[in-house]
């Protein structure tokens, strides 16, 4: 009898961005990054008033050349309050925040629903890690020869170190 073969752990990520995937794409939104990084794109001040609902992109004529540009999509914003006119306001740097997190010129105007917000009740937002745990994992991490993976393990690392409750 054969042994049993067992196979390696995957991260659950790895399942639920396929599974998310389709649903994003019938919103218009080809990745997940910006309803992921919603915060980090537009500020904690401004993510807890907004939500990205959907891209919606143009329709494309049966006739365009292959050449041609592309149409810029419009991200429709769900917005609680009486935030909407301040988000009107700062649509034209809130588009280029948007763009340049995206990598490309892919929204040209929002569009503003106003009403209650449907983030779901997630985790908060995690305090930054200490100076001392930074300087640790700064240290940990010297041998990484990319910024961008340095950086990342640097920013997990002291998280890390810092623990669940925090370090003293």
């Amino acid at each position: 009898m054969a042994p049993r073969k067992y196979s390696k752990p995957v991260p659950l990520a790895d399942f639920v961005g396929g599974a998310v995937d389709p649903l994003l794409a019938k919103q218009g939104f080809g990745q997940s990054s910006l309803i992921l990084h919603w915060d980090d794109i537009v500020g904690a001040r401004l993510a807890a008033c907004s939500e990205p609902i959907k891209l919606q992109w143009p329709s494309r004529s049966v006739q365009r050349l292959p050449e041609s540009s592309v149409e810029p999509a419009t991200l429709v914003l769900r917005v609680s309050g009486g935030m909407a006119i301040e988000i009107q306001h700062m649509a034209p740097q809130l588009i280029e925040r948007v763009n340049a997190h995206l990598g490309w010129r892919a929204v040209g105007r929002l569009a503003i629903r106003q009403g209650p917000l449907e983030k779901a009740l997630g985790p908060k937002r995690v305090a930054p890690p200490d100076p001392q745990a930074l300087l640790e994992a700064r240290e940990a991490t010297e041998g990484v020869e990319e910024e961008g993976l340095r950086e990342a393990l640097v920013r997990l690392g002291a998280r890390a170190l810092r623990g669940p409750a925090g370090r003293e």
